[in-house]
């Protein structure tokens, strides 16, 4: 009888994982539409395909080497990690232990699971530099991305390594995922400079308006029901009593603190500019979301919405400081990841007994420092080797007919006046 437990324990939580990784898989599509939406129509096709394309490449890195450096070849309190070749080359790893000892799930179900969240950091990236990155510079950089730059900072915290030991506590990824995933966007936006007449003389903002807002906001909705995978999916297990009351928990935090941010930002906006703005209403729903990541069991519902009114507020102000630094993000991806981000990690030591400021500043510190510099490393590579920015003039023409000979949207665009078009 208690091997037929462990048995229907271990398919319950395999499949649990497995349906989790595929809602969290179901984010690359909502990434897709949201950045397709909030870009110009003339380079809607190349941002769909970088997408597209990134997904894929992280998939395979990730399978090569980001997982056994991340995981299997984690060292405890480490540094550096014990370097291997491809998940599932001994059956010694066949199966892994699941949280608390209490039954298995398959390796296989855990790598897909893992897999998805190193897309989403490099899905950030790739809306922070839209609409003059160079395809084949942006494709380069998500090699070392998922490969290398996202796992060893990944071993550092959920694989146990040295920011684990000092006590830090990141339940879904506030910071090892999303704020991660902005750093290395800063780090691409701070060297590839802002778009061609983004900024007047005397610095000031022109508005670039996206070409779909209908596509935003479907985007926004997907990436919303994708973070129940995100965030429920990270509880690990389902298969007791205890763990299943726990994925409610999270699933209602989740649901609740997006709801914060959205209503945070819509008033903020309000007084701000006058106007209700959709685009940060957009934004702090997704402000919400990542608040919320680090830690959705712990707090109590009226907690998770305040955390997530707070990611609101945040994404707001974040938005309009970078646009007065001249730090030139297309669809807010820095401000929303990262700023909000950070709040989550700060967030935690409110209801999280196990949680101290200094183990969170530690992560923070940490996270964002190496994948800060390490981008900057491999985008000022890239840059050296293949450039990284298009030329002004390809640039006012559109990425789609430059980089994919293809246009999004053909009957509104400017390809048809190219010779041979």
């Amino acid at each position: 009888m208690e091997d037929l437990l462990i048995q229907t324990n271990y398919a319950l939580d395999t499949f649990y994982f497995l349906v989790m990784g595929a809602l969290v898989m179901f984010m690359a599509p909502g990434f897709a539409m949201l950045e397709a939406g909030l870009v110009r129509s003339k380079n809607t096709a190349e941002i769909l395909l970088k997408n597209v394309a990134l997904f894929a490449i992280a998939c395979i890195m990730y399978l090569v080497c980001g997982y056994y450096i991340m995981y299997l070849g984690a060292v405890e309190g480490g540094i550096l990690p014990d370097f291997g070749w491809l998940i599932g080359a001994e059956n010694s790893v066949e199966e892994t232990l699941a949280s608390g000892g209490d039954t298995y799930y398959s390796a296989r179900s855990d790598y897909f699971f893992q897999v998805v969240f190193v897309a989403t950091a490099m899905s950030i990236v790739s809306g922070a530099v839209a609409e003059r990155m160079k395809l084949w510079a942006f494709l380069a950089f998500a090699v070392a991305m998922t490969g290398f730059i996202y796992p060893l900072q990944g071993m550092w915290t959920w694989g146990g390594g040295w920011i684990a030991a000092a006590g830090y506590v990141d339940f879904a990824g506030s910071g090892i995922v999303h704020m991660c995933g902005a750093a290395a966007a800063l780090a691409g936006v701070l060297l590839l400079g802002p778009r061609a007449g983004k900024y007047n003389s005397d610095g000031t903002p022109n508005a670039l308006p996206g070409a779909n807002l209908p596509l935003a906001t479907l985007g926004t909705f997907i990436l919303w029901f994708g973070w129940f995978g995100f965030n429920g999916g990270s509880e690990l297990m389902v298969s007791n009593i205890g763990e299943a009351n726990a994925v409610a928990q999270v699933f209602v935090n989740t649901n609740i603190a997006a709801c914060g941010g959205v209503v945070a930002a819509l008033l903020t906006a309000k007084a701000l500019f006058g106007k209700a703005d959709l685009t940060m209403a957009l934004n702090g729903a997704l402000a919400g979301l990542v608040s919320i990541t680090a830690d959705p069991l712990s707090p109590a519902a009226e907690w998770a919405v305040i955390i997530g009114a707070v990611g609101g507020v945040l994404v707001v102000f974040s938005i309009v400081l970078l646009d007065g630094l001249k730090i030139d993000d297309p669809v807010g991806a820095i401000s929303v990841h990262g700023v909000a981000g950070i709040w989550g990690i700060l967030a935690v030591v409110f209801n999280n007994g196990d949680a101290t400021i200094f183990g969170q500043l530690i992560g923070i510190v940490g996270i964002f420092g190496w994948t800060f510099l390490a981008s900057l490393v491999v985008w000022g590579l890239v840059k050296a080797a293949i450039g990284i920015r298009v030329s002004e003039e390809e640039e006012v023409l559109g990425v789609d007919i430059i980089e994919c000979g293809v246009e999004a949207y053909p009957e509104f665009g400017l390809g048809r006046a190219l010779p041979g078009r």
